[in-house]
């Protein structure tokens, strides 16, 4: 029987090819890491439950997006029916943390009417001595968009559950305070079934009829 889920979440990753988007996913969703990863065509799906609190579990649905050119025109589709994303650079590799801004300005002119919730993920970060991104430029660069920035390694497993987890509870967090609204013509966010779990407004109905006897 499937685990019992609060919200559903769909999440996109994106980011040039080669900086590590599928081997960061598969160490998240499977525990493992691939020495050897297949390029990805066009899109890979994956999910995995993420309690949030204790009690309130997140399901996301993790889209695996290909970095070549030739499969940019798939991956705009799904865009539009996410609601949180990690971008991705290699801090080894100077090209793919440049083509960050390429990636957000093609990410925000394909979500309208929607927006995504960006976390911007320096991935690799135990090749220290390769670093051609320093973790005050990346921060900054961050900070101008208005995103979190964490570094990863799904090879040693750093901060990977960190990175899925903070930009879950972010989205929740703007869910919970009415700033994303879930509609039915949008993926990006559905409502899960939790027995004997209301809603505020729900609650307030509950006390106002309770009979006092």
């Amino acid at each position: 029987m499937e685990a019992i889920w609060l919200y559903q979440f769909r999440l996109i990753v994106i980011g040039d090819s080669t900086v590590g988007k599928s081997c960061l996913i598969r160490r998240f969703t499977e525990g493992r890491f691939a020495q050897v990863s297949d390029p990805t065509v066009g899109v890979d799906f994956f999910s995995r439950l993420v309690e949030i609190e204790p009690g309130k579990r997140i399901k996301l649905q993790i889209w695996d997006t290909a970095g070549q050119e030739r499969f940019r025109s798939i991956t705009r589709a799904y865009y539009r029916n996410s609601v949180g994303g990690l971008l991705l650079f290699d801090i080894t590799n100077r090209r793919s943390f440049q083509n960050v801004h390429e990636w957000l300005e093609e990410a925000r002119s394909h979500v309208q009417p929607h927006s995504i919730v960006f976390l911007l993920v320096g991935h690799k970060c135990d090749l220290e001595s390769q670093r051609q991104v320093t973790r005050q430029e990346a921060e900054k660069l961050a900070a101008a968009y208005g995103m979190r920035y964490v570094e990863t390694s799904a090879r040693d497993a750093i901060n990977v559950e960190r990175a899925f987890t903070e930009l879950t509870r972010d989205i929740f967090e703007l869910v919970k305070h009415g700033e994303i609204v879930i509609t039915e013509d949008w993926e990006g966010v559905r409502s899960g079934f939790v027995p004997n779990v209301v809603h505020s407004s729900e609650e307030v109905t509950k006390s106002e009829r309770r009979c006092l006897c």
